[in-house]
């Protein structure tokens, strides 16, 4: 089958598909005489894994290592529990951080009045280093979530 079809198939996009070749976590298709990329059932199984596997979080990497403890069917599960145990932990730190993020927005949105003024305490972080944190306190912007640079 041609890309469009493994796409569909596998619910991977054709541009992710491409994009998995180039970085090496998904084989290069086999061209036809015309150079059209062309696709197994096995090759779709596997883009299936990739995109659950994303669906779940996993990093590029982690499903390098998923896709190569797929494969090897003598494997022990407690290496693919560990992998999934660490990526556990991973997203309780991405949610810590989150739920500090919202605690800090909605500190920010209660000081601010939302009136004609233009004075206002969420533009006064944003320009500042120090975010003002549930309780009145200043923190680094750092430390409340909010990371310099990423946003």
């Amino acid at each position: 089958m041609n890309i469009g079809d493994a796409a569909k198939a596998s619910g991977v996009s054709a541009k992710m598909i491409r994009h998995y070749e180039s970085v090496g976590l998904f084989p290069e298709a086999t061209r036809s005489e015309s150079g059209y990329r062309q696709y197994t059932d096995n090759e779709v199984n596997t883009l299936r894994f990739i995109r659950q596997a994303r669906d779940l979080g996993f990093s590029i990497e982690q499903i390098r290592e998923l896709l190569a403890l797929w494969h090897d069917r003598k494997r022990p599960s407690r290496q693919v529990r560990a992998l999934a145990q660490a990526h556990i932990e991973e997203l309780e730190a991405k949610l810590k951080e989150l739920h500090a993020m919202k605690a800090t927005l909605e500190h920010l949105v209660h000081c601010c009045n939302g009136d004609d003024r233009p004075e206002c305490p969420i533009i006064e972080s944003l320009e500042s280093d120090a975010v003002l944190a549930p309780g009145g306190t200043a923190t680094s912007s750092r430390t409340a979530g909010l990371k310099p640079g990423k946003h």
